[in-house]
């Protein structure tokens, strides 16, 4: 009997029906779900890992447990799907060989390695074989499968090596935190090795925000116009550091008239862009309105029913075996982009873009064709973003007139600027990138020019921009931070642990200055992205059976303990200076009871349930319940209605709202009203369906 193993139940059962020539149904054979392709070849799914890597139990124990020796800690390998595992090696005996055909990537070996090892504890000598493909489509599927090659030990080993150093670096770097802060419970303070270095970025950027010094500058625009056209121009000197130069130009104004004293023209190409890589996917995608951790679902999803290719990648260049044409011949089924596919089935000679290339997947494109109706408003999103991204990198470079326009004013230097499509070529067919278009009059040198208009502008410099997802993600790869399909995950987390705010602009908590700060002092190896990024370089060497596992593990935990034993001589240090960042972030408003000088904090009840009281307790008792979901921000504002203050209540999925700390409250019934209305909205619906 022939077995093929598949990460997951959507992607067994779509390589199941496409080997099989037709729908395969589903059985469950010992509460293991199973695809019979026929009578000797059967699919056998998982869940993604099926097993976990996990500490012995003695060393369950936070506070009895030494960090020191936690480094040196067994690892064991752990089953969180029994069923399948079970079944696996009941079976085993009458397998005569097992087809691997998980993800092609890291993860997905680790995966497939998992199911292997129940299969060989009941049948040693196995035939063990690897099928690799980038998208679930017979095109695909069917030629993996006639072309095997062996399953990759050393690739597997490579994504265990980050599994078990993650899992070390994680606790000990948690429970040190968290144990010398006081922070336990459901308020641990979570760390790890790509987190604290991915953070650090992050508040780096804040801290230079905060240190940027802000100067006011001044700019001159004039207004002209020939032949009744108005255009729009500048001073030459762009920003004035003194306001009273910026003040000279303007008495440039009478006579109202300029002349023009030079006119240059140049054409520009604006080459269409690379293909998606993930970090590229990502970043388009964070960019019209997705958070990364989204992002990846839906394509992965979009790739597990055969939409597109697989969205884990480097590449940037199409391999030659792709058949471009084909994709575009089926894109053309969908009318949404037939007209778009069209130009690019027009052109003389197709010539996609290319970029950096690499021997793993090719980059992210179209697999086949959906239904629109069978994919929600967010994953027609995503697919369109990924067809569009495709249809561009096979058309035309766009090409823009762009024309300087040097104007004198009495004297005073002032240029206009011009830009015209003269190709719109691939900006046509991708709304997602856009170029303003700006139009002169036709000009000529010695034309007189009518002043309309001449006005000073007061500005301010601006501190650089908080990084978004996207920037952010595209830094971690700059800088070696975790791997294409873990960036969004650390993310995540971050968000998760209340390290950051968003959406769009990520900002550090109080906390997450404090974690960084003192461990910048103390253990400064250990926010510097370098030795991680070292790391990843090791996990490389092992993919490539330069280096064994083991050795790569214990080299690791060594780092580790060394870094241990610096923050254990200034652990009191360390968790003072957590606690004060701690009860700083939890202030929600200034005491509200006449002459006391207190603070409002989020503290938590004996029964755990968290409420704001007074700090100055027990001599002030001014306290109010707290929503028990939810994250909660102060806004330094009271309510109109009672003169309590207000905070920002945020649920997981929904927007940030104002809210009154006091129950009986008229905007409290007002809002009850909304959430009532909101709910009888969704039940009707509901009942419709």
């Amino acid at each position: 009997m022939e077995v093929i193993i598949a990460e997951k139940a959507i992607a067994g059962r779509r390589i199941a029906s496409i080997l099989a020539g037709k729908e395969v149904p589903a059985q469950s054979i010992d509460g293991a779900q199973t695809f019979s392709i026929s009578k000797e070849q059967i699919m056998v799914p998982l869940r993604g890992h099926v097993m976990d890597v996990e500490f012995p139990p003695q060393y369950t124990q936070w506070a009895s447990t030494d960090l020191k020796q936690l480094t040196q800690a067994p690892i064991n390998y752990l089953p969180t799907a029994n069923a399948i595992l079970k079944y696996l090696k009941k079976i085993a005996p009458q397998i005569s060989r097992v087809i691997i055909a998980t993800d092609a990537d890291r993860e997905g070996e680790s995966i497939g390695l998992e199911a292997l090892r129940a299969i060989k504890a009941g049948n040693k000598n196995v035939e063990v074989k690897r099928a690799y493909f980038s998208a679930l489509t017979e095109k695909d599927i069917k030629p993996a499968f006639k072309q095997l090659r062996p399953f990759d030990y050393a690739f597997a080993d490579s994504a265990d090596v980050r599994r078990e150093i993650d899992l070390v670096w994680g606790a000990v770097l948690t429970r040190f935190l968290s144990l010398s802060s006081g922070r336990l419970g459901k308020s641990f303070l979570s760390a790890g090795r790509v987190q604290i270095p991915t953070l650090a970025l992050i508040v780096q950027r804040e801290k230079e925000r905060k240190a940027f010094e802000i100067k006011p500058y001044w700019e001159v625009h004039a207004q002209f116009e020939k032949n009744k056209q108005s255009f729009a121009a500048e001073h030459s000197n762009g920003k004035f550091w003194k306001k009273e130069e910026a003040d000279a130009v303007l008495k440039a104004k009478d006579p109202p008239k300029g002349v023009v004293k030079k006119i240059a023209k140049k054409k520009r190409t604006l080459a269409k862009p690379l293909p998606f890589n993930t970090t590229g996917y990502l970043r388009a995608a964070t960019a019209i309105g997705l958070s990364a951790g989204n992002a990846m679902s839906v394509a992965e999803s979009l790739y597990q029913r055969g939409y597109v290719s697989y969205p884990r990648t480097d590449n940037t260049v199409y391999s030659k075996t792709l058949d471009l044409k084909s994709i575009l011949y089926d894109l053309k089924k969908i009318s949404e982009f037939a007209l778009d596919v069209e130009k690019v089935l027009g052109q003389k000679q197709i010539i996609p873009s290319r970029g950096k290339e690499t021997k793993d997947h090719p980059p992210i494109h179209p697999a086949t064709v959906p239904e629109k109706s069978k994919l929600n408003a967010l994953e027609w999103k995503v697919y369109e973003l990924i067809v569009r991204r495709f249809l561009a990198t096979l058309y035309e470079d766009a090409i823009t007139e762009n024309v300087t326009v040097s104007i004198d004013l009495n004297k005073q230097p002032f240029v206009a600027h011009g830009q015209v499509f003269v190709k719109k070529g691939w900006k046509a067919l991708y709304p997602y990138s856009q170029t303003q278009e700006t139009f002169l009059p036709p000009l000529a040198e010695r034309n007189t020019l009518n002043l309309k208009k001449l006005e000073q502008l007061s500005k301010e410099t601006t501190p650089p921009n908080r990084y978004s997802e996207g920037a952010l993600i595209k830094l971690m790869e700059q800088n070696g931070l975790g791997t294409k399909a873990t960036r969004h995950n650390i993310i995540q987390k971050l968000f998760a642990r209340k390290y950051i705010s968003g959406p769009k602009s990520l900002i550090p908590s109080t906390v997450a200055f404090a974690v960084i700060e003192v461990l910048e002092k103390n253990v400064k190896d250990l926010v510097k992205p370098k030795m991680t990024a070292d790391l990843e370089k090791e996990m490389d060497r092992v993919a490539a059976g330069k280096v064994g596992k083991g050795e790569i593990v214990d080299s690791s935990r060594a780092a580790l303990l060394k870094l241990l034993e610096k923050m254990l001589l200034h652990k009191d240090e360390i968790g003072n200076e957590i606690r004060n960042a701690l009860r700083e972030d939890s202030v929600l408003a200034d005491c509200t009871v006449k002459g006391c000088k207190g603070q409002l904090i989020m503290r938590r009840g004996r029964t755990g349930k968290r409420f704001a009281g007074c700090n100055a307790y027990p001599k002030c008792t001014n306290s109010f319940p707290l929503s028990q979901k939810g994250t909660i921000t102060a806004t330094n504002k009271l309510c109109e209605e009672c003169g309590q203050p207000i905070i920002l209540l945020k649920f997981m999925k929904g927007k940030a709202f104002p809210t009154c700390l006091n129950m009986d409250c008229k905007t409290k019934d007002e809002w009850k009203k909304k959430q009532a209305e909101k709910t009888a909205v969704t039940r009707r619906k509901t009942n419709k369906k």
